[in-house]
């Protein structure tokens, strides 16, 4: 069986005016696995994302072994776990595309070389032409800023990718190019969506949420089912 990459042992979480969000949720994403996380707004979805490289650290995450609690450890999570914001605005804050593809591998100090090297390859691999690379992300479309957004993470080479919401915005065909390009990443994935029939076709597994408790887990088409049953 394949090494635990994520193990959540009972966590649990409330946001600083008192809203629970996590309720004692246990969760293991094993390597290699692609995981969809089901579930209504306000389920907790968002919420356990962000502590699966510390930006919301606690001691019952474990990615890799490392606690994200531990301050020591957070520079390896962070590289080792790739998150994709739901907003893109969110997560591209440089004057160009290449500068916000670039910031994560030069604050890993790579040579200049190296970090250009995985721009252009991380770029191309989302479908951002050259001619784009010099102007700013903001005024790029809804979907060509999804896709930078994912080439940040990629030119990072994070062995988990982790998705929020990644079709929100997205066409029909937005939607089919991202399952193709997604298809070919060889590390773990996890994705939070509404999409059920686009989660369908990445993932084998699922994990539904509901007021921040786990209530299902297993095949997707299963946990699907559960779902709309439900609801």
């Amino acid at each position: 069986m394949p090494a635990p990459v994520v193990q959540i042992e009972a966590l649990s979480y409330a946001y600083p005016d008192g809203t629970p969000a996590l309720d004692g949720l246990s969760l293991t994403i094993r390597e290699g696995e692609r995981v969809a996380l089901l579930g209504n707004n306000g389920a907790g979805k968002s919420t356990l994302l962000l502590h699966l490289n510390g930006l919301l650290p606690s001691p019952q995450v474990a990615v890799f072994g490392c606690r994200t609690s531990e301050k020591a450890a957070l520079p390896l999570i962070r590289q080792k776990v790739g998150l994709v914001f739901q907003n893109p605005d969110d997560q591209l804050f440089c004057p160009t595309v290449a500068e916000d593809v670039a910031f994560g591998p030069r604050n890993m100090r790579l040579p200049e070389g190296a970090v250009q090297e995985r721009v252009a390859k991380s770029l191309a691999a989302v479908g951002i032409p050259p001619e784009l690379h010099r102007r700013s992300a903001f005024h790029l479309s809804p979907g060509q800023k999804k896709r930078v957004a994912l080439a940040t993470v990629l030119a990072m080479e994070a062995a988990v990718l982790v998705l929020d919401e990644p079709t929100s915005s997205l066409d029909l065909r937005g939607r089919r190019e991202l399952a193709a390009l997604l298809e070919n990443y060889h590390g773990t994935l996890l994705i939070a969506t509404h999409d059920f029939a686009w989660a369908a076709t990445l993932c084998s597994r699922a994990v539904l949420l509901e007021q921040g408790r786990l209530l299902a887990d297993g095949p997707t088409p299963e946990v699907i089912r559960q779902f709309e049953q439900l609801a």
